[in-house]
């Protein structure tokens, strides 16, 4: 099967969560939240992470995770993650209680499809907004489907991070078949991703490069980047009928004093500017 077919195949049967004129929405990709060890990638940002988590639920954002959220892959029980960072999940379940969470799952967190980590919230493989008042249609996926060693031979690539990249990281040994750290992969996936929004004239929006984009000059292709960048996370929000590309990092008043910073990168893109198909 192709990354083409692979890529349909996720919005299938994916839930469609309708656009309104008042819809906010929070949109996060790849936090790789580990156990806490020297492997947890996502331990230097936990606190922008958090502060940006409150921050939308206070705000009546609607926060939709796309993939790789855990990192099953080094780890492999879901138990140690959600212990060690139960002040997300604890999040987590107030906004599943209110119905303002969609949990995506991607390669690195693959075993969430099963359903069998007791998560208390269903996990899909895409998510489908459409603009009740346009035909304008965003498709969300993890984006591993056009990455074809983490998607058709993701249990290969697991037992190569588990078993070797993993302990070679500890000597500052970077894994090569990792899209976010291999430039190749990294621009042949969002070649193929970007391709694949513009045959099917849809905005496809996808994270797993860890590479954040959001350029009016290419309308089909978006990505939130990811919360394990070295001094920052980012995200995409959708507000007041608009797209934003967002920075959330530690920064310093004149007093010395430190706080966390929601920085716009890019935008507002109005909605309306976004492909729409044709019928």
């Amino acid at each position: 099967m192709g990354y083409e077919k692979r890529l349909a195949k996720a919005f299938i049967h994916a839930p469609v969560l309708p656009l309104h004129s008042n819809s906010r929405i929070a949109i996060i990709s790849d936090c790789h939240r580990g156990k806490g060890d020297s492997n947890d990638n996502f331990l230097k940002n936990q606190h922008l992470y958090f502060a940006a988590l409150c921050h939308y639920f206070d705000n009546g954002y609607t926060y939709i995770e796309l993939g790789d959220g855990d990192e099953l892959w080094e780890n492999r029980r879901m138990n140690e993650i959600r212990e060690i960072h139960s002040n997300v999940f604890w999040m987590f379940e107030l906004l599943h209680k209110q119905k303002r969470m969609y949990m995506l799952y991607g390669n690195h967190d693959m075993v969430k499809k099963s359903n069998k980590l007791s998560l208390n919230f269903p996990c899909y493989e895409g998510l489908i907004l459409k603009d009740c008042r346009t035909s304008h249609y965003f498709y969300l996926t993890h984006g591993h489907q056009a990455d074809t060693l983490n998607s058709v031979f993701w249990k290969l690539s697991r037992f190569l991070v588990r078993y070797l990249w993993k302990p070679l990281e500890q000597f500052g040994v970077l894994d090569p078949t990792s899209a976010a750290k291999n430039y190749a992969i990294q621009n042949r996936t969002e070649k193929r991703l970007e391709q694949w929004g513009r045959e099917q004239q849809v905005t496809i929006i996808a994270g797993h490069t860890h590479r954040s984009v959001l350029d009016p000059a290419h309308p089909n292709y978006i990505n939130t980047g990811s919360c394990v960048h070295p001094r920052c996370i980012t995200c995409v929000e959708i507000a007041n009928n608009s797209l934003f590309l967002v920075k959330w990092s530690m920064e310093t008043r004149a007093d010395a004093s430190l706080y966390v910073a929601r920085t716009v990168l890019c935008g507002p893109l109005p909605l309306s500017e976004f492909p729409t198909p044709a019928d």
